[in-house]
């Protein structure tokens, strides 16, 4: 029996004892949050972890309106102590050398406490991440939740730091329940059920990682599949083809990113994804030693959504001929992507680098969301595919356009420093030469005359 194992058995003998102090108790026909209140005030360790149970029992028996009920609950009687508060504020101003522990202390909003005392029971931080999915729900609602769902992600960036996570090579024997896992959460390309599957885990040149939490060992957190191939794939259907022939590992060069997918979504916005494409890229390099290029195939998700708000703009980058090309792609959908003519290719691939490079989210990152995660790991953005899928979802985001990013080893954390500090974007010359392009077509849009005072 593991370790772990042992804990949780040893935790569920502490949880019997402590249901048995409560029983007949107030707590116990609670609502959800009394029992809450109750917890964060429980000084027994016994009792502590039978209430965590029951809060949680409680807590999946709520439907959506009471859950969402509950997390404005928890927004405005689970903050910080006031009182506490000010009074630990004034002596940090009075210069008492003991207070800024306390002050930290003193600022700390009573719900995180809560959230630590429901981790402690037998499934709590399962439960915690299902909980997070549903306050994620509630947010749409009530953006003012933000301010809780910080409390969470506090706690689990915490709880599924690095150090906690176990990398795994998932493979056709891996257990049912966790293929089954890896098919439902896959959500760059999805699987055509489990032969599909065993292609692209069951075959010499395909490998497909994930990363465990011991606290979650049936449930994978983010996985990634790997192909290894001779060259850098222009399109998916180098990788996916069911008729490919398969390259012996000892002779691929290349390895392949081509698909990251999280399975909680009660975890988004907790990274996982740059610790795991580097363990993988540390994996494969010790395993497979000729390997010497590591780079992705990846969605633009953005890029459509886009293009559809500059045009419905006056002041853009597209010019009347960009404007032709992109209702010409709308109407005729993937056989208008198949058929392009040279100009039009061009023409896109320079408005999907300007988009990558230029265009910007609030907080001053690229906009595209896969261009901030690869970017911002220290990958080089490389080259810009056409007809790199033509399937319904990729012509529906991208008109069927994927990006290849590259790792270079010697140069992921000068990239990444260079991103960080100064927002600066590595680019092959490949796709400079697309941003000339736009910026030429910028130059040669027609400009307003100018218009002479008229002296009143």
């Amino acid at each position: 029996m593991s370790e772990t194992s042992v804990f949780w058995k040893f935790l569920g003998s502490v949880s019997d004892q402590g249901r048995r102090l409560i029983r007949g108790g107030s707590a116990k026909d609670a609502p959800v949050d009394k029992i809450g209140r109750t917890l964060v005030e429980e000084k027994g360790e016994a009792a502590g972890v039978a209430l965590a149970e029951l809060f949680i029992e409680r807590y999946r028996q709520l439907d959506d309106a009471a859950k969402a009920a509950f997390f404005t609950l928890l927004h405005d009687d689970f903050g910080p102590d006031d009182a506490r508060l000010d009074g630990a504020l004034a002596a940090y101003r009075a210069g008492d050398p003991a207070a800024l522990s306390a002050l930290h202390y003193a600022a700390e909003p009573l719900r995180q406490e809560l959230l630590r005392r429901i981790n402690v029971a037998p499934g709590g931080i399962t439960a915690l991440v299902g909980m997070r999915a549903d306050l994620l729900d509630a947010m749409r609602a009530n953006p003012d939740l933000a301010v809780v769902d910080t409390d969470f992600q506090h706690l689990f960036k915490s709880w599924f730091n690095r150090g906690f996570l176990v990398l795994e090579r998932i493979g056709w024997r891996t257990p049912a329940a966790i293929l089954e896992r890896i098919i439902r959460s896959e959500a760059v390309h999805a699987f055509e059920g489990w032969e599909d599957l065993r292609r692209r885990v069951d075959t010499p040149d395909r490998r497909l990682y994930a990363f465990f939490h011991p606290a979650l060992a049936d449930s994978p957190l983010i996985f990634v599949q790997v192909a290894l191939m001779r060259d850098m794939p222009a399109g998916i259907q180098e990788i996916l083809a069911e008729d490919r022939t398969p390259v012996s590992p000892r002779e691929a060069t290349t390895a392949v990113f081509y698909s990251i997918s999280n399975c909680e979504r009660g975890l988004r916005g907790v990274t996982f994804g740059n610790f795991l494409i580097k363990q993988v890229v540390d994996d494969l390099r010790h395993e497979l030693e000729q390997l010497r290029s590591f780079v992705t195939l990846s969605p633009v998700p953005g890029l459509r959504r886009w293009l559809a708000d500059a045009a419905a703009t006056d002041d853009t980058v597209l010019t009347d001929q960009d404007r032709q090309i992109l209702d010409a792609l709308i109407d005729g959908g993937a056989a208008a992507v198949q058929e392009a003519e040279a100009d039009t290719k061009k023409a896109m691939l320079g408005l999907v680098g300007h988009f990558l490079v230029r265009e910007k989210a609030a907080d001053g990152r690229p906009a595209d969301p896969v261009a901030r995660f690869h970017l911002g790991n220290g990958a080089r953005l490389d080259r810009l595919n056409w007809q790199a899928d033509t399937g319904a979802q990729r012509i529906a985001e991208s008109h069927g356009i994927m990006v290849n990013y590259r790792y270079v080893i010697d140069e992921i954390e000068a990239n990444h420093e260079a991103f960080a500090n100064r927002g600066t974007i590595a680019m092959s010359s490949s796709v400079r030469r697309s941003l000339r392009a736009q910026r030429a077509a910028d130059r040669a849009k027609p400009r307003p005359a100018a218009v002479e005072p008229d002296g009143s």
